[in-house]
């Protein structure tokens, strides 16, 4: 039996520890444009890309914190050589 995908919407709130309100703050939509997309288990195209737009945003955001640290580190190693 197949197994159905669950909708990005729902997915995405629940990775990210979101309520629809807090999600829809966050890339432009009402909570209840969120529910009603959900609820008919429809998905726009521009809610889809809203949606993957913000979470390559999350994920850029945490690749430059992971570099800032990296750079913080290797900073404190050339400091350390002089």
């Amino acid at each position: 039996m197949e197994k159905k995908e669950e909708h990005l919407v729902k997915r995405v709130s629940k990775e990210l520890g979101l309520t629809y309100k807090e999600l829809g703050e966050k890339i432009g939509y009402s909570e209840s444009n969120l529910r009603k997309s959900v609820s008919e288990n429809r998905l726009s195209l521009p809610l889809e890309k809203a949606i993957k737009l913000y979470l390559e945003t999350l994920e850029l955001k945490e690749k430059m914190n992971e570099i800032n640290k990296l750079k913080d580190i290797l900073r404190t190693l050339l400091i350390e050589k002089r």
